[in-house]
């Protein structure tokens, strides 16, 4: 059985810092590229960062420069390091497995094959 299984997620005060991970069992994780997708309430889910098998990376304009994603083979586990929380970043963050490369842009989210049951990130003023 698959499972990605999200942590990290918190309350923290908007300029600050947080690291989200992502720990993956029972699937070949070194095969797989690992997104992040986040839902704020009310509106669209939306991907915001992913991290190709072969360490091609995207991110969503509205976290570049603050965001970081990374992957540790070894552990099985994708990382998501945010520095500047804004409040629009508030929301639950999801990650997800599937093939995607650079050439397809914009991760979405009907595209990957598994994904978790998120964790919430909270930010305020």
């Amino acid at each position: 059985e698959v499972q990605l299984v999200e942590s990290g997620g918190a309350l923290v005060q908007a300029g600050g810092s947080l690291r989200l991970s992502c720990a993956a069992s029972g699937l070949t994780f070194d095969d797989y590229a690992i997104g992040w997708f986040r839902q704020a309430p009310g509106k669209e889910r939306e991907g915001v960062s992913c991290i190709s098998a072969d360490g091609d990376i995207y991110y969503a304009d509205s976290v570049k420069n603050r965001f970081t994603i990374s992957r540790d083979n070894a552990k099985n586990t994708v990382y998501l390091e945010m520095n500047h929380l804004k409040l629009e970043d508030t929301a639950i963050y999801y990650c997800s497995a599937g093939f995607w490369t650079p050439f397809y842009g914009e991760p979405e989210w009907g595209s990957m094959d598994y994904w978790g049951k998120g964790t919430l990130v909270t930010v305020s003023a």
